[in-house]
């Protein structure tokens, strides 16, 4: 199997030749970013030159985020945040769940603008505290220092997940103290996201347009909005248990007089 990055023939405006690029570099031309690994200090620093970038080209022109994160340390992944915030007062930042965003990953892509924030039908969530990215050591003194600024850390966490879902902040932290999953619809009632991208009953490519990831769309009013807000596995509403008696015994029925 290939293990580079495949390179696509791109011609700039003006330009009579093309030239290859690679993957990644042709989606940021379309002001689209593939958040696809581990967020380190490194990868952290990289998609923050990439949105500083796309914003001085153009200040509101939209940007599309696709996430499917294992994971983040919580610092680095903070300062994209704090990014994204600053970004998404000038221009839309629509965000997209492909397959799972865990801890970090799953609060940035709750941070996208109110209204396009989306994922997949089988994608998950998983929220969760952050704790030590590296064993500590030092005097007691130190390491109970360590331990109340990641406390502090969580509090503020759970207040910007309380603004970002509109849940209370006791709920959250109750919510938290274990790790807590959320398929798409969940992440919907729960208000980390804001719609899950169906397929379409006629795909565009029936209309002479490509069948990509526009050929799924939110249905203005989805069967699992405006239920009760609750999240976490079993929350939607279970079918009734079917109370018929199932007879595995294959003897012949014995008639009673």
């Amino acid at each position: 199997m290939p293990n580079q990055t495949p390179m696509f023939p791109y011609k700039a405006p003006g330009s009579n030749y093309a030239q290859f690029i690679d993957m990644n570099s042709a989606m940021y031309r379309d002001r689209t970013l593939m958040v696809s690994r581990y967020i380190d200090e490194a990868y952290a620093n990289e998609l923050i030159s990439i949105i500083l970038y796309l914003r001085k080209e153009d200040p509101k022109g939209p940007i599309s985020m696709y996430f499917n994160v294992p994971g983040a340390i919580f610092r680095p992944a903070l300062a994209v945040y704090d990014v994204l915030m600053q970004t998404k007062e000038m221009c839309e930042i629509s965000t997209v769940n492909l397959g799972l965003c865990t801890g970090m990953g799953a609060f940035l892509c709750g941070a996208g603008t109110r209204g396009k924030r989306s994922a997949m039908p089988n994608s998950r969530f998983l929220l969760q505290r952050i704790g030590m990215d590296q064993p500590f050591q030092g005097q007691a003194s130190d390491i109970g220092l360590e331990v109340k600024n990641i406390k502090l850390l969580n509090e503020r966490m759970e207040v910007e997940l309380s603004k970002m879902t509109g849940q209370p902040v006791e709920k959250i932290r109750k919510d938290l103290s274990r790790d807590f999953y959320l398929s798409s619809d969940e992440a919907v009632q729960y208000g980390l996201i804001d719609q899950v991208l169906l397929p379409t009953p006629n795909k565009r490519a029936a209309r002479g347009q490509s069948a990509d990831l526009g050929a799924f769309e939110g249905d203005e009013e989805q069967k699992y909005q405006g239920q009760e807000q609750k999240g976490g596995w079993g929350s939607q509403q279970q079918r009734p248990p079917d109370r018929r008696q199932q007879d595995d015994d294959d003897e012949p029925k014995i008639m009673k007089g």
